[in-house]
């Protein structure tokens, strides 16, 4: 083979996965497809069909990547709470007790609603068979972060988890109120543990 046609079959023209590993390339470009699906169709949107159109590649593709629906699932919400996260990590440097816990839930809360990218998580956990949000190590693991305790306390992380997605779910028209709420309920209770 010459090396002008060894030139034009590498371009980028002609090979969607130029310049670092393939295989780390292929699963973030999946994962990005994915999040931008699942902002504008929801997760009920979300198909592996969806995700090879948009990188243009073939399913067999995405699944070897990135594995089944479930998974780049799994991936986003990950990649989305590790954004949210460092926010809050430095909100509650140096905070303990029920002051760490409401700061880190007030702070989480705004983050997420500014974030378009929190349409992943408000469309998944309204989704039939939602309770992968609440055992999800991911998620259980932020949890147990904002608590700031010692020894990981799973039943407290588990409260946090569902207070949390409720005053997220259901917000409260008020701001100052819903933190109010927050100081005076959510912070006392999960101390007390």
């Amino acid at each position: 083979m010459d090396s002008q046609a060894h030139t034009r079959r590498t371009t980028a023209k002609d090979d969607w996965l130029i310049g670092r590993d393939r295989r780390d390339e292929a699963a973030e470009r999946i994962y990005a497809a994915a999040a931008t699906l699942m902002m504008r169709n929801g997760y009920d949107g979300l198909s592996i069909a969806a995700v090879a159109a948009e990188v243009h590649c073939s399913p067999a593709t995405v699944y070897r990547h990135a594995g089944g629906k479930a998974t780049i699932r799994d991936v986003v919400l990950r990649q989305h709470a590790e954004r949210i996260l460092d926010s809050v990590r430095e909100a509650i440097a140096g905070l303990t007790g029920p002051e760490r816990v409401v700061t880190a839930t007030t702070v989480a809360l705004r983050r997420m609603r500014a974030d378009p990218l929190a349409t992943i998580m408000q469309s998944a956990v309204s989704l039939p068979g939602k309770e992968w949000i609440t055992r999800s190590p991911v998620v259980a693991r932020c949890a147990q972060e904002m608590l700031g305790t010692d020894t990981p306390d799973p039943l407290a992380a588990q409260w946090l988890i569902r207070a949390f997605l409720a005053a997220w779910q259901w917000p409260l028209d008020d701001a100052d109120a819903e933190d109010e709420m927050v100081r005076r309920f959510l912070g006392p209770s999960l101390a007390a543990g």
